[in-house]
């Protein structure tokens, strides 16, 4: 009587599904075990109305447990990327960065974000650059004065730009025939008139201001405004510190002699390189002299004591012994020299011999995964540290010098990851600015 009085609480839809759940139950007795009454005594007890939820609280609890599992399992699997495609380019060479991740990051930022406004030209004849012919050993400052005006970065708006772009051109003054005094007293008159037509250079004394130079004259031409040295960023070619270049503050640019007469070298050619260790220049430094005076009989060793003259055939001749030599020697000069970036093109792996040299994207780039990085000291035993090195340490060399070609090779429109967008990136990195207070 008592379980008839509970059934006639529930509707007969509930007695009929209560029934078949009972059967149900019964026939599998799951929870019967000695000293535990089975199912079927449960639910014919009168209080069998609690057992009821008390199941749905089991089911409930089954069900988060699965689902914690099931999550456990799925995060340990590796994060989708959504980014894959535009990163594929750089986890083939992550090895040569510092840290592949973090120059990822920030060069997506910086394509996203980044904005340069180059003032209006002064007298196109004398200022602003505009490159007929981009070859030469000075093609570096010509494309970037071309690709700044070509790229993303460009903006009409001054109030958005992160940098302000100065388009001075030494190399063309020196081309109208101006000796240095003449060329500091236009520098010094150009920078007066953005002073007085602008409001931004006096904000900071320049230090959001930048110009690009690769021929040493304009390291010099720029002498006559300290600010300009001291304060904005520089973009040079010689990046020797006796050179007052800033490492901090400066940018190196990667000098490239253009046109190349091969393709690029590197990764399968090494049956081609027979030659151990080639050189070929002036001796305009010590460490030249030094270098001609001690390898220049050796028979491993090619050293040519002697200008070469790209102009005539002596180029194709040059560049063909970078294309058949394991190693290029690159000893520091009182100038620059496109040596550095000849040696990575032609898959010529560098020896850098300098003491004190801010290599370009030195602070992207890791030289030691390929190149050779020794003191000018080391002249008098190079033969024996070049022949020490394994030739499996010299495979990987080589192989990762292929992979950072790209990074010094100019385009026209520019590239992503091109030697453009390097210094583009380099630039970026040093647009946080200590604000000068000066009283004009």
């Amino acid at each position: 009587m008592a379980r008839n009085r509970q059934l006639q609480r529930f509707s007969r839809k509930e007695r009929r599904a209560f029934s078949r759940l009972k059967m149900a139950l019964s026939r599998e007795n799951l929870f019967s075990r000695p000293n535990f009454p089975g199912i079927s005594t449960l639910l014919n007890h009168p209080r069998c109305s609690f057992f009821i939820p008390a199941l749905c609280i089991l089911v409930c609890v089954v069900y988060l447990l699965t689902q914690f599992i099931f999550t456990v399992n799925l995060l340990s699997y590796p994060p989708l990327d959504f980014d894959a495609p535009r990163r594929s380019h750089l986890d083939s060479s992550s090895d040569v960065f510092h840290s592949a991740e973090a120059f990822r990051r920030d060069y997506q930022k910086m394509e996203e974000e980044f904005k340069v406004f180059v003032y209006p030209d002064g007298d196109p004849d004398t200022y602003f650059h505009s490159p007929r012919k981009l070859t030469g050993k000075y093609a570096s400052e010509g494309y970037f004065f071309k690709n700044i005006r070509e790229s993303r970065f460009l903006t009409l708006d001054p109030h958005l730009a992160h940098l302000f772009f100065i388009p001075l051109s030494c190399h063309k003054m020196r081309g109208k025939g101006l000796n240095y005094t003449a060329m500091i007293e236009e520098v010094q008159a150009y920078v007066e008139s953005l002073r007085f037509k602008y409001p931004y250079w006096n904000r900071t004394l320049g230090a959001d201001h930048f110009f690009v130079t690769c021929h040493d004259i304009g390291v010099k031409a720029t002498e006559g405004v300290p600010h300009l040295v001291k304060n904005s960023i520089r973009v040079v070619c010689s990046s020797s510190y006796d050179d007052d270049y800033i490492p901090h503050k400066d940018v190196a640019l990667p000098q490239v002699q253009l046109p190349f007469f091969h393709t690029r070298g590197g990764g399968n050619d090494m049956k081609n390189r027979n030659t151990l260790a080639f050189w070929a220049g002036r001796s305009d430094s010590k460490l030249k002299v030094k270098l001609a005076a001690i390898w220049d009989n050796d028979t491993e060793l090619d050293i040519q004591n002697n200008r070469v003259d790209l102009r005539a055939t002596g180029s194709v001749v040059y560049m063909e012994k970078l294309y058949k030599s394991k190693f290029c020697l690159c000893p520091h000069g009182p100038v620059g020299s496109s040596r550095i970036a000849d040696s990575i093109h032609y898959g010529c792996v560098p020896v850098i011999m300098s003491n004190y040299y801010d290599l370009p994207f030195n602070d992207i780039l890791d030289w030691s995964k390929f190149s050779v990085i020794l003191k000018e000291t080391d002249v008098y035993k190079l033969k024996d540290i070049l022949r020490s090195i394994p030739e499996k340490q010299f495979v990987a060399l080589n192989q990762n010098l292929v992979k950072v070609q790209k990074h010094f090779n100019w385009n026209t429109p520019p590239v992503r990851l091109d030697a453009f967008h390097m210094v583009m990136y380099e630039l970026w990195l040093r647009r946080h600015l200590i604000r000068y207070s000066h009283i004009f």
